[in-house]
């Protein structure tokens, strides 16, 4: 890894095969490599896939999405309305 922020982007609240309401995260940051990238998924708490990462990285981010989960999810609900944007 080379110095450089972690960007944080977040979906729309979406719905999964089994209907629950989820929101895909994204943290992605430049690498000695390119682009590093960890997806989670909330309101698992967890990362799915990851490149450029390390396990303790990984533990990290997962902590910070299930702390934050409440929040995310609710800026997530903004996005997911249309009628909003306007």
């Amino acid at each position: 890894m080379i110095d450089s922020e972690i960007t944080m982007t977040y979906s729309a609240i979406l719905r999964d095969k089994d209907n629950r309401r989820i929101v895909r995260v994204q943290f992605e940051r430049e690498g000695l490599s390119g682009k590093e990238v960890a997806e989670g998924l909330i309101p698992d708490g967890v990362i799915l896939r990851q490149n450029g990462y390390s396990s303790d990285e990984i533990e990290g981010l997962e902590d910070y999405i299930r702390r934050n989960a409440d929040e995310i999810m609710s800026k997530a609900k903004a996005i997911s309305n249309p009628l909003k944007w306007l």
